[in-house]
C-alpha cells in the first residue's frame, strides 16, 4: 500500500505494549490504551465487572485526583475522553491538543497504578451500570435482543454466551473483595497496548510513554490468559425463537455462526454481507424495502468476534400486515441466490468501494485510527495489518464471495428470532 502510515512499536520494561504513529499535520494527539479484558472473560457470578470497570476507571485515585476529575481535567485542555467496553478489551482513550499528551499520559498512569477502588465508589457505579441497563436494554422494544442471540449463537460456557451489560444478581452481589481481585487481575501493564496517534514526534511519544506507564510498577505473577471459546465445528444447533412483546413492529433476525474475525476468509464473508444490505442498490434494501416494501429497514453485518468463532445477523422490521412467512420467502430466495452465483461485478465493486470509504473515514481522525491501530495489534495478529487491509478487501474474489455466502448463509441453517407484536394481522 503506497499510502502506508508510520508506525513505530517498543514493549517496557514493565510489558506493555507501545504504538506510536506519528503525524504532524494532525491538530491532536489520540491516546488509547487497550486492557486485554472483557466480557468474555467473566466467569460465572461475576458478569458485568468488565463493564463495571470502565465506569469506575473514572472515580478517582488514591494519589489524589478526585473523581470526575480525570473527565474535567482533559476537557478543560481542549481535549475529550470516554471509555468502551466490548467482549474482548476495555479501552480507555483520549484526545488532545500536541501540548496536553504528557498530562493525558500521567492521568493514565495514575489510574493504572493507584485506582481507588472503595465502597462508596463500588456502590456509585454500580447503581450507574444497572440505570444503563434499565435505559438501554430492559425498557426499550426489542432490549432483549442481544441477549437471546448470544444465548442462541453460543450458549452457557462460551465466553461469549452473555452480554458485556452485566448481570444485576451479579452486580448486586458482587463485594469489594470481588472487585479488587478482578482489577488485579486483569488492570496490569503486561495486559494492555498504549497507541498514540497525532501530532507529536515519534521520539517525544516514547520517551514520554515510557515516563509515565513505563514507571508503573511490574506487577507479580504471570500475565492472564484470555478464556478461550469453542470454534465452528462446535457451533450450536440452529433454532426457531418467538416472543411476544409490546413492540411497535414485528421484528426477524436472522443469524449464523460464523469465522472468527482473525480468519482469513472472514473477508469473504463481509463483502457477501455488503452486497446484501449496504446502499440503496443493495440486494435486501432494493428488493424488500423499495420494490416490495415489505419491510421498513435490513440489515446485515457480523460481530467481528475472535475467540473460536463469530456470529453473522440479519435483522428487519416487518411493515404492518406482512407475515414472517411471506419475509421468508423473499429473503430465503436473495440468500440462495447469493451462494448459488455469487455477486456480479459492479456489484463488488460497489462493495469494495464503500468498504474502502468507510476504513478511509475511520483513519481519518487520530482518536479513530489509534483505535483501528489497537485493534489490529490486541486482535488481528499486529499493527502492521492495517497497512495492507485495503490490498486484502480488493483482493477477494466473487468466487470468494459466493463460497462465504454458500458456508455461513444459508437460511436453512439459520437461527431465528421473532419479536412479534401481539394481535398484528398478517396478509
Amino acid at each position: 500500500m503506497s499510502d502506508a502510515i508510520d508506525l513505530r512499536s517498543t514493549t517496557l520494561d514493565n510489558g506493555m505494549r507501545v504504538i506510536v504513529n506519528s503525524d504532524m499535520t494532525s491538530p491532536a494527539v489520540g491516546v488509547n490504551i487497550w486492557y486485554r479484558v472483557g466480557s468474555a472473560d467473566e466467569t460465572a457470578g461475576h458478569f458485568g465487572f468488565a463493564h463495571l470497570f470502565e465506569h469506575l476507571m473514572f472515580s478517582g485515585t488514591t494519589s489524589g485526583i478526585a473523581s470526575g476529575e480525570h473527565l474535567a481535567t482533559m476537557e478543560s485542555v481542549g481535549g475529550t475522553a470516554n471509555a468502551t467496553t466490548s467482549f474482548d478489551r476495555t479501552n480507555y482513550f483520549e484526545s488532545v491538543p500536541a501540548g496536553a499528551l504528557e498530562l493525558a499520559l500521567w492521568m493514565e498512569s495514575e489510574r493504572l497504578a493507584h485506582l481507588a477502588v472503595t465502597p462508596e465508589n463500588l456502590a456509585t457505579q454500580r447503581e450507574v451500570v444497572k440505570e444503563e441497563k434499565r435505559q438501554r436494554y430492559d425498557n426499550v422494544p426489542y432490549g432483549d435482543l442481544f441477549d437471546v442471540l448470544l444465548g442462541s449463537q453460543f450458549g452457557e460456557g462460551h465466553p461469549y454466551g452473555h452480554s458485556t451489560i452485566g448481570s444485576v444478581p451479579d452486580l448486586d452481589a458482587a463485594t469489594l473483595d470481588d472487585v479488587v481481585a478482578f482489577h488485579e487481575q486483569w488492570y496490569r501493564p503486561d495486559n494492555a497496548c498504549l497507541v498514540l496517534s497525532g501530532c507529536v514526534p515519534v521520539d517525544e511519544a516514547l520517551r514520554l510513554a515510557d515516563r509515565y506507564l513505563g514507571a508503573v510498577p511490574i506487577p507479580s505473577g504471570p500475565a492472564p490468559v484470555p478464556l478461550a471459546g469453542a470454534g465452528l465445528e462446535d457451533a450450536r444447533p440452529a433454532e426457531v425463537i418467538d416472543l411476544e412483546r409490546d413492540v411497535p413492529r414485528t421484528a426477524v433476525t436472522l443469524s449464523w455462526p460464523s469465522p472468527s474475525v482473525t480468519d482469513p476468509r472472514q473477508l469473504s464473508l463481509e463483502d457477501g454481507l455488503t452486497v446484501l444490505s449496504t446502499g440503496m442498490a443493495s440486494r435486501l434494501v432494493r428488493r424488500l424495502v423499495r420494490e416490495l416494501q415489505l419491510v421498513e429497514g435490513v440489515s446485515a453485518s457480523d460481530l467481528g468476534l475472535s475467540r473460536g468463532r463469530s456470529a453473522s445477523l440479519l435483522m428487519a422490521h416487518l411493515r404492518p400486515g406482512v407475515s414472517v412467512d411471506r419475509f421468508r420467502e423473499e429473503v430465503d430466495g436473495l440468500l440462495r441466490g447469493l451462494a448459488e452465483t455469487g455477486p456480479g461485478a459492479e456489484e463488488l465493486a460497489r462493495a469494495h468501494v464503500q468498504t474502502e470509504r468507510d476504513w478511509l473515514l475511520e483513519m481519518a481522525t487520530v482518536d479513530s485510527r489509534a483505535d483501528m491501530i489497537n485493534l489490529y495489534e490486541s486482535v488481528l495478529g499486529g499493527a502492521g495489518k492495517v497497512n495492507d487491509y485495503l490490498d486484502r478487501v480488493r483482493a477477494v474474489t466473487a468466487e470468494q464471495v459466493q463460497a462465504a455466502a454458500a458456508s455461513w448463509l444459508d437460511p436453512g441453517r439459520a437461527s431465528v428470532i421473532v419479536h412479534h407484536r401481539a394481535q398484528e394481522e398478517s396478509e
